[in-house]
């Protein structure tokens, strides 16, 4: 063994105790995560040598496949232990992928499933809709679907509900361009980053983080997020402009709203927060009015169910009629059956 490797499989090893202690899903079994790390690890001298420089970002990844609950099995295809500069220094990261996002949405509860794709310039792409599912018409095998220029997530909830989330290809790269990788890459402090070697992974994963805010919440979803925005400096939430809203968690809060009524009042209440962001208000207005239209038609439907069909008066005259008819009819057949026994009756 290799006095890198001897290392790098101490570091590991050191991560036991840990791994352990905030292992959140017992499927995961530290003797082979440990085995899939040395694996990726060795993948190139660059990455051994970052790790064998900081042994302690070797740990605190490997602790982190079994905080957030994802594996580094290359066949699931989850999660990378990858060399990123983080705060001026090289560190070993855990990295999600866009795949990883998902699976860790589903088994945590969030949803129960969900796909993200990319929009190329010849596909044919209509969105129906937030809680809809979009229709997308594209070849495949194509070899001229032109360059990416938007993207989109769908996910189905618990509830029934669907939930599509759709970025256009300048958000995405509004967002790249604050990463911290990416901005290493701009002035050549790095050779390469994700977002050249991994394009439409990292667009696919940029619209799932915006997403998610929408989602319901769970505690493993919100950890992964923390790591990737902070720890990993992938530039979601950071550097953005002075009085920006993040209008995610206002449609999540509209679409909580039970009836029409109350859709309508929040609406009125906070749409003038997002007049300086026109694209966020026309989302929030889009959201919301298709919430509103979901819910009149529940709201129709309750009533008709509630609805007893009461007849006309000319009807009720005529069942009137016919109950008292056969009232009658009841009357002298009984007055013919008392008189004809009469006839037989003998008193005791």
């Amino acid at each position: 063994m290799s006095n890198a490797l001897a290392i790098v499989t101490g570091a590991i090893q050191e991560a036991r105790d840990d791994f352990s202690r905030v292992l959140v899903d017992r499927s995961l079994n530290f003797e082979r995560e440990s085995g899939f790390a040395i694996q990726q690890l060795q993948k190139n001298e660059f990455t051994m040598k970052v790790a064998t420089q900081n042994r302690q970002s070797v740990i605190n990844a490997v602790t982190n496949v079994a905080a957030i609950g994802v594996s580094l099995n290359p066949a699931r295809k989850q999660a990378y232990l990858v060399p990123r500069k983080v705060s001026g220094q090289m560190e070993i990261c855990l990295d999600l992928s866009y795949i990883g996002l998902l699976d860790l949405a589903v088994a945590s509860g969030s949803i129960l499933w969900g796909q993200a794709e990319l929009v190329r310039e010849n596909d044919a792409f209509r969105r129906n809709g937030m809680d809809k599912l979009p229709t997308h018409d594209f070849e495949p095998f194509g070899k001229n679907r032109g360059d990416i220029v938007g993207v989109y997530v769908v996910v189905k909830l618990h509830n029934g509900d669907y939930l599509t989330t759709t970025m256009d290809i300048d958000e995405v790269h509004g967002i790249r361009d604050r990463s911290e990788a990416w901005k290493s890459y701009v002035a050549k402090k790095i050779s390469t980053c994700p977002w050249l070697t991994d394009e439409g992974e990292m667009v696919k994963k940029t619209v799932i983080k915006r997403a998610y805010k929408t989602w319901p919440k769970t505690e493993r979803m919100d950890e992964a997020m923390r790591r990737l925005n902070e720890d990993n400096g992938e530039g979601l939430a950071v550097e953005v402009p002075d009085g920006w809203i993040d209008v995610a968690p206002m449609i999540a809060e509209a679409l909580r709203t039970t009836t029409d009524a109350e859709a309508l009042a929040y609406w009125k209440a906070n749409n003038g927060k997002l007049a300086k962001q026109r694209q966020d208000h026309q989302r929030l207005k889009e959201a919301i009015s298709t919430h509103r239209a979901k819910l009149r038609e529940q709201a129709k439907q309750a009533d008709e169910a509630r609805t007893v069909e009461m007849p006309t008066p000319e009807a009720a005259g005529k069942t009137a009629d016919k109950i008292e008819k056969i009232l009658d009819e009841g009357v002298d057949d009984f007055v013919r059956r008392l008189d004809a026994a009469q006839d037989t009756y003998t008193p005791e």
